[in-house]
């Protein structure tokens, strides 16, 4: 490969190429600093340092310079290892076979390409590479004196330098990309400022790669088409009835409750890959919330609004519709938390109109929230909320850059490799078009959802928290509780699902899917994808739990399904929207989802 650079240059102009692959270089690096600065975001999100990370730095230095020997201690132990390096390289020179000194984690995608194992000289790029940010990383941690949470922040923030720096990100130290300059005369460069140009005219002068053909889909025409009609609306929602697909339906019929700041479409993707329309097809009579997309008229809709005109809201109309009291609720993650604070609101009510409750990558105790615990402190609540409140709500798009920062590799540079160095256009995928488009939260639900769970973590604590009048406990709610988790989820950690599943007094199944936060949930069973773990057992640690699971091949499901039958009730005739007391206002997916920022 590398001898089929050269001839490149004789059938281009190569000033052209270099010129080019200096200004992507500088475009990666900008791209780093603007990931590193906590005011890079939509217009108007100027916030002051809200991960706190110029005082954590400050108290690194402090205790560098107190302790000089572990910095000396550390390039010793990196200069060992460059020597063990260059050694292991001289040695393959001459023709022998030595092991690589390091080698990628498992699941690090970067270095897949043949190209970096097959040549000498990348291999060794690679290698380098992957020695010096293990050093970084590794410095911070031989500073104990320093609290578990600077360390995080530290580690995190050194980590997506080493990310933002990997020699992949780069056209002249990527094989790949030189694979492709020799193949195409330098046009994937070109094609790659393209596309760039492309981007920054779509994202008002703030970049924002574009991760999917925005231009493929249709919310209406391509997502969201499984057939209904929105039978009652407020405010803050509009309640979906879809339309049965079989002649008998359960009498139960079922509620699902996305999160408040994504879009519901990510259950109801294209046909086949849609979660609705598949528990349509099982016989059930499905109703789902479609959140509006909230602007600064919204500002003190709080969390307890988003309970009574969202759930409450969808069970009265229910009723209404189906003649039916009780209901089958399921949520998705935000909306999983809201069903828990509910569920608690109905118990201490004395009201069991909810008769089964789904939790769907739920945290109820947020004693780990993993690695977006370092956005959530005081002072960076402070900051944010004194931005929020001027605005009247949280803009999504910074939550969308927030969430990206937390997956840099596969969220960021991926696609900046794949656009810019390579130069491919972004191909249709619907779960990344349902990714970038935004949501935005109201001042007040943002306030109380941050302060009372995140930082508090108040919702685990009878009667921690007070809603319409009614101080909650989740820890009396004995509704029976199906709790999914899984495996590899960023967002809500698996072991924290498992935590909250401890805390419901009902009979409580816990269930762990592999894969992430979308794709583990999201998961149809025609493609045959993933696994889950079930164990009937339930011990206090999640480890001992997953030691004797037990895994299962596919999605999960049907397993959900045959746990929610004897909830469903029997079987009755089909139920078509508009056969009840409420009169249809349009058909699915309704205008609330489609408004885009």
């Amino acid at each position: 490969m590398l001898q089929r650079v050269t001839p490149l240059f004789e059938s281009m102009n190569s000033d052209e190429l270099v010129e080019t692959s200096r200004k992507l270089t500088e475009l990666g690096l900008k791209l780093f600093s603007k990931s590193m600065d906590p005011n890079n975001g939509p217009t108007g999100s100027k916030l002051d340092d809200p991960l706190g990370l110029a005082k954590a730095s400050l108290e690194l230095s402090r205790a560098a310079w107190a302790n000089p020997g572990r910095i000396a201690a550390a390039q010793l132990t990196l200069w060992w290892d460059y020597a063990n390096l260059a050694q292991r390289t001289a040695l393959r020179l001459m023709g022998g076979q030595a092991d690589s000194v390091i080698e990628p984690e498992a699941g690090d995608r970067r270095f897949r390409h043949v190209g970096w194992d097959d040549h000498l000289a990348f291999d060794v790029i690679k290698q380098a590479y992957l020695l010096t940010s293990r050093a970084w990383v590794d410095l911070v941690k031989d500073f104990d004196e320093l609290d578990e949470r600077t360390q995080r922040k530290l580690a995190f923030t050194i980590s997506q330098a080493a990310d933002a720096l990997s020699p992949s990100n780069f056209a002249f130290t990527n094989p790949e990309v030189l694979q492709a300059i020799a193949e195409s005369g330098g046009k994937n460069l070109m094609d790659g400022m393209q596309n760039l140009m492309s981007d920054l005219a779509d994202s008002d002068g703030q970049l924002d790669i574009k991760t999917a053909d925005l231009e493929a889909y249709e919310v209406g025409e391509h997502l969201a088409v499984t057939p209904g009609k929105v039978i009652f609306q407020n405010d803050l929602m509009q309640l979906i009835q879809y339309a049965p697909s079989t002649e008998q339906v359960y009498r139960t019929p079922l509620l699902v409750m996305p999160p408040w700041m994504n879009k519901f479409y990510i259950m109801d993707l294209r046909p086949g890959n849609s979660m609705m329309e598949w528990l349509v097809d099982q016989g059930h009579t499905v109703f789902m919330v479609s959140w509006v997309n909230p602007d600064e008229r919204l500002a003190n809709k709080g969390f307890e609004d988003y309970m009574l005109e969202g759930p409450i809201a969808a069970l009265d109309a229910i009723q209404e519709a189906t003649g039916e009291r009780q209901v089958n609720v399921a949520g998705y993650c935000l909306g999983g938390i809201l069903l828990s604070a509910v569920a608690a609101w109905l118990k201490a009510k004395g009201d069991d109109r909810i008769k089964s409750a789904s939790y769907l990558t739920t945290m109820v105790d947020f004693c780990d929230t993993g690695e977006v615990s370092l956005f959530i402190d005081e002072d960076g609540i402070d900051s944010l909320e004194e931005h929020i409140n001027e605005r009247g709500f949280l803009d999504g798009k910074l939550v969308d850059v927030t969430f990206r920062t937390l997956r840099a590799n596969d969220l960021i540079w991926s696609f900046f490799i794949n656009s810019y160095l390579l130069g491919k256009s972004p191909k249709p995928f619907d779960i990344l078009y349902w990714n970038a488009d935004s949501t935005n939260m109201t001042a007040a639900t943002h306030t109380f959802f941050m302060r009372n769970m995140y930082l508090e973590n108040r919702l685990r604590e009878p009667g921690g928290i007070t809603l319409a009048g009614v101080p909650i406990d989740v820890t009396r709610v004995d509704t029976p509780a199906y709790v999914l988790s899984t495996k590899e989820d960023h967002i809500a950690p698996w072991k924290t699902g498992y935590a909250s599943a401890k805390l419901f007094a009902g009979p409580t199944t816990f269930l762990l899917g592999a894969s992430g936060h979308i794709a583990g949930v999201v998961n149809p069973p025609e493609k045959q994808k993933y696994s889950y773990w079930t164990n009937d057992a339930f011990p206090a640690d999640p480890d001992t739990w997953l030691d004797s699971a037990t895994e299962h091949a596919g999605s999960w499901w049907p397993h959900w399904m045959e746990w929610l039958k004897p909830y469903a009730g029997e079987l009755v005739p089909a139920r078509t929207p508009g056969d009840g007391n409420l009169t249809p206002i349009e058909d699915a997916p309704g205008s609330y989802v489609k408004v885009r920022l």
